[in-house]
């Protein structure tokens, strides 16, 4: 959806943290208010060395004077402070927290529209951005009020010095304003290539083994060389281009202080300007001129905001793009909110789960699944098989709510499941991947993964995943590190991990893709006898296995997204020719089986 103007965000971000927002603006309007009380009691002081005015306090009642807002400064600097990076703290994690919360709330097999690295850029970089708009949009307007107020009283004190000097300040804010949309272009290819890098980087760390394996090192160099040539070329026209502007309104200052003493001169000689008028037009002037050049700087980051603001609305996907700002809890303070763990009801228990005329075709391909039936009773195993494209695993995730059905309809029990994805979650369901994620936790904790510490339902688990004597051969046991995505585990011990992972939520459902690929005959013999031990569990499970075959109550054949054939091993080896073949096929490393 479009993004809203830059305004809008930034107004419902201060809605959020209303308090903070304003104490903020409060504290940075007093720190911006105490350069004029300093020039007048310049103007004052002067005046009265040259006899044109007398100072009611003495000589010693203006050091004093200034003593006092030396440290009142300095106390309201480090209060303003503290203010601030609270204030930009929290409104960080707003953005943050709602691009979190949108992001999980995506159909869980969607694809992300950018690379993990450039999501995350997102995240760092514009988040980043978006909370020194904030920071800048109430200071900008304080010092607005008091630039004016400055104005005003030169005004008073000699019109014609005071307009003349500001000309050049005006002038800056018109070349300011031409200058942001180049800025904001800038910025976007910037912050685009910025996040190529990043994204490529975390492809890389990602893929170490399949680099290695390809013997692809250098071309990966060489890519990553092109993406960082590319960065700093767009980065350098971002910082050429912003520290110009900064360049220009500085300099102009300097020009308003070279105007002032030229047009003051004659002034002095006749009298009608004193000493301390001048130093007063001196203090104000440089006032007003730093307001003038924080002006300009706002104007390109503001347009620079915007751009941060479009670059995050994109992983909102079909949400409001008011959903970035909006209210969300926190928790800054104080122990986080306890997350009980899944309770189970009676309604909870499955008898018979039925999927009819479910259908979803992948936008990028139009392939899928069309009209598929299911029905899994308790107590049965359910089997899919299917060449590559089949949609064996589209299947699984569509019923899921993985992927978004397009057309079908879901009971569990005879109820309608409107959303599927938020309904076969534990006690109801548990799902395991053909490529399962771990975590660079402890074993234990990919297993739990936030339940409680139960010692018995952990075992339980990790013996019916066939992992006990892995554990026993681990340095530390359930304690061992495994590494980035597990890294420092076999292929066959990162899926047995996700099994018991799944099977220690004791789910009603168990949807299984193709667990087995990765284990050898006996292993998958033992964890399909230990699934099934009980007599009382119910899973569907993707397999090309004999031993998930031979063991299944129903297998479903799926060719080109429809079902082609169903029944049990028996009948469908005497009657279905594709079954036969797949038959033929199962147990070879190089079976036709496949993820889609």
């Amino acid at each position: 959806m479009k993004p809203l103007p830059t305004w809008r965000y930034l107004m419902g971000m201060a809605r959020y943290r209303p308090r903070f927002y304003l104490l903020h603006a409060l504290l940075w309007g007093v720190w911006n208010m105490s350069p004029l009380l300093v020039g007048l009691i310049a103007r004052a002081f002067l005046d009265t060395l040259t006899g044109q005015a007398h100072l009611p306090v003495g000589t010693s009642g203006l050091i004093v004077l200034l003593v006092v807002i030396a440290v009142s400064r300095a106390a309201l600097v480090l209060t303003a402070g503290f203010v601030e990076i609270s204030m930009r703290f929290s409104m960080s994690g707003l953005l943050r927290l709602n691009l979190l919360r949108h992001l999980l709330s995506r159909p869980g097999a969607q694809t992300l529209p950018y690379s993990i690295g450039e999501t995350i850029s997102r995240f760092r970089d514009d988040a980043y951005q978006a909370e020194d708009g904030l920071d800048w949009s109430d200071e900008i307007i304080g010092q607005g009020l008091f630039a004016v107020v400055a104005f005003v009283a030169l005004l008073s004190i000699n019109a014609r010095i005071t307009l003349v000097a500001i000309l050049p300040l005006v002038l800056v804010t018109v070349i300011a304003r031409r200058a942001s949309g180049a800025l904001g272009r800038y910025r976007a290819a910037s912050s685009q290539a910025s996040s190529q890098v990043t994204g490529a980087i975390g492809d890389v760390l990602a893929a170490v083994r399949t680099v290695q394996a390809a013997g692809a090192e250098e071309r990966i160099i060489a890519r990553f060389r092109r993406l960082n040539d590319q960065r700093r070329t767009a980065m350098l026209a971002d910082r050429v281009l912003t520290q110009a502007l900064d360049g220009v309104a500085a300099n102009m200052a300097s020009v308003c202080m070279g105007l002032i003493m030229l047009l003051a001169a004659g002034s002095l000689r006749d009298g009608s300007l004193t000493v301390g008028d001048f130093a007063l037009f001196v203090s104000y002037l440089g006032f007003i001129a730093d307001f003038t050049a924080t002006l300009g700087r706002f104007l390109a980051h503001y347009q620079q905001t915007g751009v941060a603001f479009a670059r995050m609305n994109v992983l909102l996907d079909d949400a409001s793009p008011a959903a970035l700002v909006a209210p969300t809890p926190l928790h800054l303070r104080g122990p986080l909110p306890a997350v009980p763990p899944p309770t189970r009801t009676a309604t909870d228990r499955l008898h018979l789960v039925e999927a009819r005329g479910l259908s979803y075709l992948h936008p990028q391909l139009g392939r899928g699944i069309a009209a598929v039936d299911l029905r899994l009773a308790r107590g049965t195993l359910t089997v899919v098989i299917g060449r590559v494209g089949a949609g064996k695993t589209t299947l699984l995730r569509a019923l899921l709510g993985l992927l978004p059905r397009e057309a079908g309809e879901i009971r569990w029990n005879g109820q309608v499941v409107d959303d599927a994805a938020a309904f076969f979650v534990p006690p109801r369901a548990a799902y395991t991947a053909q490529v399962p994620r771990l975590f660079s936790e402890p074993l234990k904790q990919n297993i739990l993964l936030g339940l409680p510490d139960d010692p018995q339902a952990l075992a339980a688990a990790v013996r019916s995943a066939v992992l006990e004597d892995d554990v026993l051969a681990l340095e530390a046991g359930l304690a061992t590190p495994v590494g980035t995505r597990g890294v420092k585990l076999s292929g066959g011990q990162v899926q047995r991990t996700a099994a018991a992972r799944m099977l220690a939520r004791g789910a009603e459902l168990l949807v299984i893709d193709d667990l087995s690929s990765a284990l050898d005959v006996e292993t998958e013999r033992v964890l399909w006898e230990r699934l099934f031990t009980g007599g009382d569990a119910t899973c569907l499970a993707v397999s090309h296995r004999r031993a998930a075959l031979r063991r299944a109550d129903h297998i479903i054949v799926l060719k080109e997204g429809r079902v082609e054939a169903q029944g049990t091993l028996a009948f469908l080896l005497a009657t279905c020719a594709e079954m036969r073949s797949l038959w033929h096929d199962a147990d070879n490393p190089d079976h036709p089986g496949s993820n889609y």
